[in-house]
């Protein structure tokens, strides 16, 4: 089963915590984490990455974000790409049998990313984000429903997510939630990322 938490390690939000962090997250039961870094040098990115994925293996699936080069050079567990990154298929000719995710904001971004081998698809944003500075336009809970509609590749949710609206968003039909604020929100990552994962529980013992 897909993890329900998808916790993203922005390196904005955590700064010099990344790997304690991370440490945390897995100690509360997360099992996927991705590590994004906007503006690090590229020797920078793979030093941090490589610390993360040597920290994590065989605890919790490590994503980068946007590198396949550094996502295979430090071996971790995939890469996540967005609409302006490598493609699906070229990032997995870099990765192998690495998970490749990508990121997809309408209609047209979706049913290309469903034609590829992407190991999962995100959605968003869900909701207005202030974690992006020029962010896509907010999708809803429809365009997760869609998503959920046509695919029974994993569909990952992101984007304003909280632990607030969370529950909707399962109930949508995401099978897990990315978040990257709202974890740091209360000051303890663990615990806010433990009500994450008793929400998803719920939602899903409700469904089978």
């Amino acid at each position: 089963m897909f993890p329900p938490v998808y916790a993203i390690v922005d390196a904005e939000v955590a700064g010099e915590r990344a790997l304690r962090i991370s440490e945390e997250l897995v100690e509360a039961g997360v099992a996927l984490i991705q590590y994004r870094d906007k503006s690090a040098t590229a020797r920078r990115l793979f030093e941090i990455c490589a610390a993360l994925a040597a920290r994590l293996r065989g605890r919790a699936n490590f994503i980068v974000n946007d590198r396949a080069d550094i996502a295979a050079l430090c071996d971790a567990g995939g890469v996540h790409v967005g609409q302006e990154d490598l493609g699906v298929e070229e990032a997995r000719a870099v990765c192998g049998a690495r998970w490749v995710g990508i990121s997809t904001h309408n209609a047209e971004q979706l049913s290309a990313a469903l034609r590829t081998s992407a190991d999962y698809v995100a959605v968003g944003p869900v909701f207005a984000t202030t974690t992006k500075k020029n962010p896509d336009p907010v999708v809803g809970l429809e365009f997760v429903a869609r998503a959920r509609a046509l695919t029974g590749k994993p569909i990952v949710a992101i984007g304003g997510i909280s632990v607030q609206n969370a529950e909707s968003v399962y109930r949508a039909g995401a099978d897990s939630v990315a978040v990257i604020r709202d974890l740091m929100a209360t000051g303890k990552p663990a615990e806010r990322a433990a009500e994450y994962i008793r929400i998803a529980a719920k939602v899903r013992s409700g469904q089978s």
